[in-house]
Order: C-alpha cells, then sequence, then structure tokens
C-alpha cells in the first residue's frame, strides 16, 4: 500500500516524491536554454531560495523567493537564474520528469525528438 510521504525542511534532506498524477521534486539551476511547450501537461515552480526568471514567448518575469509561478499546458516557456544559486520545488507531472530524465541524458542537438515523444515541442 502506497504511503505519504511527508517532507520536514528542517531535516536537510531534498524533497522528491512522485505518485500517479503528479511529482514534486526539489531542484537547482535552471531549464533548457530554448522556448519549449508542453502539450498535455502542466508544470509549477515554487522558488524557495534566490531568484528565477522565466522567458515567454512575449516577454520574461523574474520570480523571486516566495514565488509560485504556474505554467499550463500549451504555453511556451524557459526558465533560468536570474542572480546567483537556486532553490526551487518542481510540480510537474510523471510524463515530464521521465522527460527531464531522458533529456540529461541525450546529446542537446536530438532534443527536439525527445521532446515530440513527450508530447511536446521546442518552438524557437
Amino acid at each position: 500500500m502506497p504511503q505519504p510521504i511527508i517532507a520536514n525542511g528542517t531535516e536537510g534532506g531534498q524533497i522528491n516524491a512522485s505518485g500517479n498524477s503528479f511529482a514534486i521534486h526539489e531542484w537547482s539551476g535552471g531549464g533548457p536554454d530554448y522556448l519549449h511547450v508542453h502539450y498535455a501537461d502542466d508544470e509549477a515552480w515554487h522558488v524557495l531560495e534566490g531568484t528565477l526568471t522565466f522567458r515567454f514567448a512575449d516577454g520574461e518575469v523574474e520570480a523571486p523567493q516566495g514565488s509560485t509561478v504556474f505554467v499550463p499546458a500549451g504555453v511556451a516557456h524557459t526558465y533560468y537564474e536570474a542572480h546567483g544559486p537556486t532553490r526551487y520545488l518542481l510540480v510537474l507531472t510523471p510524463r515530464l520528469h521521465h522527460m527531464i530524465a531522458e533529456l540529461h541524458a541525450t546529446p542537446y542537438n536530438e532534443h527536439g525528438q525527445v521532446l515530440r515523444r513527450f508530447e511536446s515541442a521546442i518552438v524557437e
């Protein structure tokens, strides 16, 4: 039987939990340097430390510590660390979690092929 996962921020470990409909993982660093879109999956970030800058087709938005950014399916986006190191929670579907793992193991020039297999695309 599945058990609940309770993450206490005072314990010093990273938060990593995956279920059937979404996963939540503590991450640092930025995303890919290209705008991309997920056609079937939503994604969200909650900034724990530092500032992330989100780039969309029509501009950029800074998300400092304490900010939450929700990007619904169909919105082209990417993000990067704006001012030094960051720590954030990434909330995503299991499909996107698998896609990211595959992207990390794939040469950069093949990312477009990987994204297509996960109902996503590079848009620039």
